[in-house]
């Protein structure tokens, strides 16, 4: 089988990221979004998105841009570089990207979905039923999910076999990384075929052998996310000193507060949300004080990078 055709359901920060990369690598590419609403605010991410890839690009062809720190291994290997190439590639992408709020219009033709909607289970079950009977018989499903296992909702897609994740990093572009995991009925050779996919949009990809809830980069990320957020809402000091500390202290370029400005606060909050029942005396972290301060900074349109403010503050381009 061939992929050519891809639906993108969900047009959030990665969702919109998928899109744009498998587009920039010649894929037809669909997003399939939920109401005009959501075109209003996917639209701007992709306007952006185009400016990001030219930006890049061009400081990719500056002798900073060269370096192995700078590198945008998404978008071309070092040694056959071809800037204008590149762009022609950015500008073909961006016009060729559909948005479309009819579901079986979408998928007609599909040979691939992804799943990238927000971390909220009745919201994906209600997604996978009104998919499944729309679906051609050749149609691969992928999830992006961050955090839950494929196999909550194998049964929904009507396809368990052609049914896997797919996670990718932010910033898709530089942080090249695609973390393929199965669930029991997924059928060997749809893991093999997702994975020269990944490969296909110039992805390192990253086997994961069993399921494991967060996959390899979010059970090492997740954990640090909940530390700073619990010295804060705990009292014990502020975004911007925790954040120093962090990153002061390894060398990383962000702390934990710089990186849920980038992912969002609302799928944060979405993650908190699942560890909010567990009882006081098991869970290690105040999780209830966290949801309870992402749910303030939401509701003061506070969502992080993407809407220009969260913990911190940012030009809007």
């Amino acid at each position: 089988m061939q992929i050519k055709n891809i639906v993108v359901a969900g047009g959030g920060v990665l969702g919109s990221q998928i899109a744009f990369q498998s587009a920039y690598c010649g894929f037809n590419v669909t997003i399939w979004l939920r109401s005009q609403s959501s075109i209003t605010r996917t639209q701007p991410k992709l306007d952006n998105l185009r400016q990001v890839y030219i930006d890049t690009i061009e400081k990719m062809s500056t002798p900073k841009g060269q370096t192995a720190s700078e590198w945008a291994r998404g978008i071309a290997d070092f040694d056959s570089f071809d800037k204008e190439d590149c762009i022609s590639k950015v500008e073909k992408a961006y016009s060729s990207i559909k948005l479309e709020l009819n579901m079986q219009k979408a998928v007609a033709d599909a040979d691939l979905v992804i799943e990238s909607m927000a971390e909220n289970v009745d919201d994906k079950i209600t997604f996978y039923k009104s998919l499944a009977p729309l679906l051609e018989e050749k149609t691969v499903i992928v999830t992006n999910s961050s955090t839950l296992l494929p196999s909550k909702f194998a049964k929904y897609t009507g396809r368990a076999d052609k049914y896997l994740s797919l996670h990718f990093a932010n910033s898709i572009w530089k942080n090249n990384t695609a973390e393929i995991m199965a669930q029991a009925k997924t059928d060997g050779k749809y893991f093999d075929l997702i994975m020269d996919f990944a490969k296909d949009i110039r992805m390192i990809a990253l086997p994961v052998k069993k399921e494991k809830s967060g996959y390899l980069l979010n059970s090492m990320l997740v954990p640090l996310l909940f530390s700073g957020m619990d010295l804060y809402v705990n009292g014990i000091s502020d975004p911007e000193s925790i954040d120093k500390a962090w990153t002061l202290g390894t060398g990383a370029p962000k702390g934990p507060f710089q990186i849920l400005d980038t992912v969002g606060l609302a799928t944060a909050y979405n993650i908190v949300l699942m560890y909010v029942k567990i009882p006081s005396f098991l869970a290690p972290y105040n999780f209830k004080g966290m949801a309870k301060m992402l749910k303030k900074y939401i509701d003061e349109g506070k969502l992080g990078m993407a809407s220009g403010e969260g913990f911190y503050k940012y030009d809007k381009k």
